[in-house]
């Protein structure tokens, strides 16, 4: 039995971490400094990328001040195809960015592994126009091929820092002699990963300033339903979903 996707996504983590140090030091150090002045995270992305979005908010063990940008026509629930095309569509973004409750002192993650479509890109140029620092995860592999943008460019250059999760084109990690095209994609694992590093190091980063991040207990633990109301309380203007 083939065991090569436990081994791909072991030596993916490993080398994503060797190559995006200094960058996951630098997002941590510009999402500690926006919590620290009362502004809150947004993560956008398109596509299978949304769950990232999806994985920090309200989350056991994740911090609070996060804010998930769901856009439903570019996730895959009301037509995967559908879905594709309008995250290539030029003008896509601008049907929901003006709506969004984005402050310049938040900060924006944006997750795309491609990297080259216009909606993802058009986020993050979009969140650096109204003053909010963009963080980026995508892979930098897509790079030798072209942009979709109207201005040839990817998400990694529409950020101030943009981590490389290291995904080759294709996203498929393992390849069976029997099969002609590559199986097992590792962006949602490999993207979880990164985000939450994120979290735990701008937690550290605040933790050592005397600054204290509210955490989300397991709603499965006794007691934590008190808790999470008390950690809410703050953000419930901020954070619709709440």
């Amino acid at each position: 039995m083939n065991n090569g996707y436990f081994s791909a996504l072991m030596n993916l983590l490993i080398q994503v971490n060797d190559k995006n140090k200094s960058a996951m030091q630098q997002s941590a150090a510009i999402l500690a400094e926006c919590l620290e002045n009362d502004g809150i995270l947004h993560v956008f992305g398109c596509g299978h990328s949304h769950m990232i979005a999806e994985e920090v908010f309200y989350r056991a063990g994740g911090i609070v001040p996060v804010r998930p940008v769901l856009i439903q026509d570019v996730m895959l629930h009301k037509g995967a195809l559908h879905s594709s095309e309008l995250e290539r569509d030029p003008n896509f973004a601008n049907t929901f960015l003006p709506q969004q409750p984005f402050q310049p002192n938040d900060a924006l993650l944006v997750i795309s592994t491609s990297g080259r479509n216009p909606v993802p890109i058009d986020v993050a140029q979009h969140g650096k126009e109204i003053g909010m620092k963009v963080i980026a995860i995508s892979s930098h592999a897509y790079h030798s091929l072209s942009s979709r943008h109207s201005k040839g460019i990817f998400l990694a250059d529409a950020a101030d820092i943009a981590i490389d999760n290291c995904i080759p084109q294709g996203d498929a990690l393992v390849s069976l002699e029997a099969l002609e095209t590559p199986i097992g994609p590792g962006s949602t694992i490999i993207n979880a990963a990164i985000v939450n590093d994120l979290i735990i190091k701008t937690t550290e980063t605040l933790h050592k300033k005397g600054v204290v991040v509210p955490i989300f207990k397991s709603g499965n633990i006794d007691g934590a339903e008190k808790h999470n109301e008390a950690v809410i309380k703050k953000y419930r203007n901020r954070i619709e979903m709440f």
